[in-house]
């Protein structure tokens, strides 16, 4: 894909991303609350890919119809599962991006993964279209435990998808889940002593959350499972990041750990409050236009968002102008989660309004917040347990 001039993003140059959402998958997992849908009959990808290249092209108008038009700094193709993805169509997207938008030469061309024998087989073809990184979806490297997950690949399959995907990327990440049923620090940290060894440069380490329309609602309502207690569960925390700070890949977001440098660029767009474009079905978008903050959320169900598009140019259910406060309430929810924190400064003219220097030595005082710079403040580990009443806190 043809490239402009770089832009690279920092602390408070959150950069421009470009979210693709790929909603299908081969089966549902039952702890997934995300938008992925479940086809028996063939997908008409170029349909979709078409459709896609539709919304970019109506956000692309009306952003530089706007003026507003900046590089795109990373784009990132989510799910569902991108990798069922035809290579053919993930290059007909980044080729119309290139079209369509400046793209910074050192941008960050991630793709999501499934580690099955098949998915890994197009890693070539989407290296040759211009994709530079890929997330794979391990989730754990034991077959009984991936079995409880509902994961169609095994742990060998998930490693060999690692190394090869290795071969393909200059980067690559891959995600755990952990605080399963029966899993004591002593069993984490030895599955966690392996996902180093096999870590490039970025590691996603979840603790399972039980959410409201899945699968796993219904079981661990019913007692047909339990999760490790909040004691165990912090524990599993707390050494989950000591162990990774050991081997060179310390936290920088609440679950997110990486070597210096090698941080996933556009989830720091979103933990940045930076602009993004989402198309796809499900997506959602954050654009600064001359009228104020946009937040824009697609139909989420695949064929309704197609024929939206096909009707209007865009999938888009709502597209509401954010208000001062909710931008900051924003702002904080995101800024708060990365090592880097929030620039009050920045905070005061989004929000409207600026948070009291007395409230902060509070939470300073209380060892929830750390100053890092005089205008810049962060949680800490401790207040990363507690973020929502923190959050709720600043926001007060």
């Amino acid at each position: 894909m043809a490239q402009g001039q770089s832009n690279m993003p920092g602390p408070d140059n959150p950069g421009f991303g470009i979210y693709l959402h790929w909603p299908f998958c081969l089966a549902k997992c039952p702890y997934c609350d995300f938008n992925s849908h479940v086809r028996h009959k063939p997908v008409d990808q170029d349909q979709f890919g078409r459709a896609m290249i539709s919304e970019l092209r109506h956000y692309a108008a009306r952003i530089k119809g706007a003026g507003v038009a900046q590089p795109v700094t990373s784009v990132f193709f989510g799910g569902g599962t991108p990798s069922l993805m035809q290579p053919s169509v993930v290059a007909s997207l980044l080729d119309e991006i290139a079209d369509l938008w400046d793209v910074a030469p050192d941008a960050e061309i991630t793709l999501e993964a499934n580690p099955t024998s098949v998915e890994a087989d197009h890693f070539k073809g989407y290296a040759l279209a211009g994709v530079n990184r890929v997330s794979l979806g391990v989730q754990s490297l034991y077959d009984d435990q991936l079995k409880f997950l509902g994961r169609l690949h095994s742990a060998e399959e998930a490693k060999a998808a690692i190394l090869l995907a290795q071969k393909h990327f200059p980067r690559m990440s891959f995600d755990l889940i952990y605080a399963r049923p029966h899993q004591t620090p002593e069993l984490w940290a030895k599955e966690l002593n392996e996902a180093v060894a096999l870590a490039a440069d970025h590691l996603s380490l979840y603790q399972l959350t039980i959410e409201q329309d899945t699968p796993f609602f219904a079981l661990y309502r019913n007692g047909k499972f339990e999760l490790p207690d909040e004691d165990t569960s912090v524990a599993l925390y707390e050494m989950t990041h000591e162990a990774l700070e050991r081997h060179g890949m310390p936290a920088y977001e609440i679950s997110n750990h990486a070597r210096p440098g090698f941080e996933s660029r556009h989830n720091l767009t979103y933990w940045r409050y930076g602009d993004y474009v989402g198309a796809g079905a499900g997506a959602h978008g954050r654009l600064t236009l001359p009228n104020g903050r946009i937040a824009t959320a697609n139909e989420r169900h695949p064929e309704s968002w197609l024929k939206r598009v096909e009707e209007r140019g865009t999938g888009a259910l709502d597209e509401d102008i954010l208000t001062l406060e909710q931008q900051g309430d924003e702002c904080l929810i995101m800024g708060l989660r990365v090592k880097e924190g929030i620039n009050l400064d920045r905070y005061a003219a989004m929000a409207g309004r600026s948070i009291s220097d007395r409230r902060i030595d509070d939470l300073v005082s209380e060892g929830l917040l750390d100053r890092i710079e005089p205008r810049r403040i962060r949680a800490t580990r401790k207040g990363f347990l507690l973020l929502n009443a923190l959050v709720a806190e600043l926001a007060g």
